[in-house]
């Protein structure tokens, strides 16, 4: 995946959109300071450069209801592209899988579930099991309560990585 070349301007309004979500023209270049239409010329490039992927709210789940979120670490029999492939695409098609994330070590895989209860996330665990995804062992973390939930600081990060670079 190649990288797109961004300038000070470009990380602003990432991060503005980052931390307000979608804003009308006028509000973004205030918070960017740059006039309107070039700010908005700058976002659609963004936009089309597939840096912006949506826009999401992030929703208070525990002031509607008594959910169970589950953290699963998987670890697949064997290691061939299309054992990783057969077992990406099954998960891609579950909505309870809200987060999968590939890792390189002891486990293949981690995701983050979320189901009515937990008698539903023991019969998600045993669809998956007939699935016959290669799974050879699993293993499940129940989520007591959520200390953090943030989304990156890509300012601080970009400055980091300008300043090994």
């Amino acid at each position: 995946m190649s990288r797109i070349g961004l300038d000070a301007t470009d990380i602003r309004i990432l991060a503005a959109v980052q931390n307000h979500g979608q804003l009308s023209k006028t509000r973004l270049a205030e918070i960017v300071n740059l006039s309107p239409t070039p700010c908005l010329a700058r976002l659609t490039r963004l936009k089309v450069a597939g840096l912006i992927r949506g826009y999401h709210a992030d929703i208070a789940l525990e002031r509607i209801g008594s959910f169970s979120q589950v953290i699963v670490t998987i670890s697949l029999a064997l290691h061939r592209k299309v054992d990783f492939d057969r077992f990406e695409t099954h998960i891609r098609a579950l909505p309870e899988v809200t987060e999968c994330i590939a890792t390189g070590g002891g486990m293949d895989y981690v995701l983050n579930v979320l189901t009515p209860n937990l008698a539903a996330f023991q019969a998600l665990m045993e669809a998956m099991l007939e699935a016959e995804l290669g799974i050879q062992r699993y293993m499940t973390y129940i989520v007591t309560r959520q200390v953090k939930s943030a989304q990156p600081d890509i300012v601080g990060l970009l400055r980091q990585t300008a300043a090994q670079d």
